[in-house]
């Protein structure tokens, strides 16, 4: 990234989060405006999160898309014009043009810490491995030990797992102890009963099966809102074994104490099944030489097994589930040219699935490839013209992504045309985000004709993988106290199909042949 210095973690971090953007010479060049800008009144610090987003997306795209990209030893190449566009965005910003309306936000519910300080808030669990989970929560009390005790019956724990900690501090904020234990071997589609830190609150979890089928809610941007509490009382109502999240979690946008709120409101659904999550841009939370590691909180917050998948960042990793089924989780907010880290992670991480073993192959991301909505427009497309030959060579089955605040699906796509061997992007952004819907699509786009049904409606994803050979796709609108099934498909596996055969010659390169419908 053009605003990315590497002096602080190269390309071989074990946080790409630790990125620093104190080398953008536009807001070097004006410190006295920037500062102006932070604290000059409060409704223009709180307008502050958009502004540092926006400008860090607008600043990525830039650099991306630049055939003459160059980062070395941390120095940017010149050019007036993406400076100048960077700018002059900001500015507009400022006055409220967004490109798109969208409704009244939602009430944002503040979910408040009433116990003791060595009390566990904000407990989650991520599936690490085959047979293992991270059970994570923090204390207010920094002398709390990282220790799980947990057992297979209520009240009764035979083992014992202690983990690491860590904590962080933005501006005058700092977090409390947060605790990450790994705990396994552990039976597959079983309950487990623990508690953390020897407090005797009990909490429990079910871990996946060992084989198909499997079920998966999927939901992005979800936010803290009246929205995100009918979406996730929807997401409750019927089991599943694993959530996935394809980006924006708290929306706290620089506003730490939202991180902890978030942690409390999502802790009775996320203490209870695995939530694997990605980063979206509202998690980048960076001010250039005011804060300049992005990633901060949710790096420290939402560790993810990406060491255990051979990756050095917590942006990017992947995951099998019972056996049958590959996710990818990829970062739209870091490197991802063919020059990168997660480039090149991406293509090793492909050469090992083996497709017979694992018939089933699922990639999550932010920002998508496929929009006909007016937001976000164009956002996606560098990373979709450096990455989607890659994932189109290793039948990728299906892309879900967020960032836009509707849900839409495609066609089997590539490279902006309908094709049988392509993976089906789904967008499914409409978690129940503070900022609204975006209502409005463009039919006189250019890909209208490959998107099958959207709708700007707030709701969550199904996919219920049924076989090898088949899984089941549907979207549940929010109907106030129901949730209704608005679009449903049936997705055949792309390993299955004789037609869309690898070619060892292709496969996990830049190089394509398209395959006709």
């Amino acid at each position: 990234m053009t605003w990315l210095s590497n002096s602080s973690h190269g390309r071989s971090s074990r946080y790409e989060g630790r990125q620093v953007i104190c080398s953008m010479p536009m807001l070097k060049a004006f410190p006295i405006l920037y500062s102006t800008f932070f604290i000059s009144s409060r409704h223009v610090f709180l307008l502050l999160p958009r502004l540092h987003v926006y400008a860090y997306t607008l600043s990525f795209r830039a650099a991306t898309t630049s055939s003459s990209r160059s980062l070395v030893q941390g120095k940017m190449s010149t050019r007036p014009w993406s400076l100048a566009l960077v700018f002059i965005s900001l500015f507009l910003l400022s006055l409220g043009a967004s490109g798109f309306t969208r409704p009244a936000p939602g009430r944002i519910i503040t979910t408040r810490h009433n116990k003791s300080e060595s009390h566990p808030q904000q407990v989650h669990v991520s599936a690490v491995g085959a047979d293992q989970m991270r059970i994570s929560w923090i204390t207010d009390d920094k002398h709390v030990a990282s220790i799980v005790d947990y057992g297979k019956a209520p009240g009764k724990y035979d083992l014992s797992a202690t983990g690491e900690h860590t904590s962080y501090r933005y501006f005058f904020y700092t977090s409390g102890k947060i605790h990450h234990v790994k705990i396994g071997p552990l039976e597959p589609d079983t309950v487990y009963y623990y508690r953390c830190g020897g407090v005797d609150d009990e909490f429990s979890f079910k871990t996946p099966p060992a084989s198909l089928p499997v079920e998966f809610a999927i939901v992005g941007d979800l936010g803290q809102t009246e929205w995100t509490a009918s979406t996730l009382a929807h997401v409750r109502k019927t089991n599943y074994d694993m959530l996935l999240l394809p980006g924006d979690l708290s929306y706290a946008d620089t506003q730490q104490p939202l991180w902890d709120s978030f942690g409390r409101f999502v802790e009775p659904y996320a203490s209870k099944r695995p939530w694997m999550v990605t980063q979206g841009n509202h998690e980048i939370e960076a001010f250039p030489i005011l804060h300049c590691h992005p990633f901060e909180a949710y790096n420290a917050r939402w560790r993810m097994p990406f060491e255990e998948s051979g990756s050095t960042s917590n942006l990017y990793y992947s995951f099998d589930v019972a056996g049958a089924i590959h996710v990818i989780m990829l970062g739209s907010y870091t490197d991802f040219d063919s020059k990168s880290a997660q480039y090149k992670w991406l293509v090793q991480d492909l050469a090992k699935v083996d497709r017979w073993r694992t018939p089933w192959l699922i990639v999550l991301l932010h920002a998508p490839w496929y929009n006909t909505n007016t937001a976000h427009q164009g956002e996606g497309e560098a990373m979709r013209k450096a990455m989607e030959s890659l994932l189109y060579n290793a039948r990728v089955d299906a892309v879900f992504v967020g960032h836009v605040h509707a849900y839409e699906r495609f066609k089997r796509v590539y490279d902006n045309e309908a094709n049988s061997c392509g993976p089906v992007h789904i967008t499914i952004g409409d978690g129940g985000n503070r900022e609204g819907l975006a209502r409005d699509f463009d039919e006189g786009h250019k890909t209208v004709s490959l998107s099958l049904f959207h709708e700007a409606s707030f709701g969550h994803g199904r996919l219920s993988v049924v076989n090898r050979t088949h899984a089941h796709w549907s979207w549940h609108r929010n109907d106030e106290s129901d949730s209704t099934v608005a679009d449903e498909v049936w997705l055949d596996s792309l390993s299955a199909s004789e037609a869309c055969k690898i070619d060892p010659s292709l496969a996990y390169s830049g190089t394509t042949t398209k395959d006709e419908l």
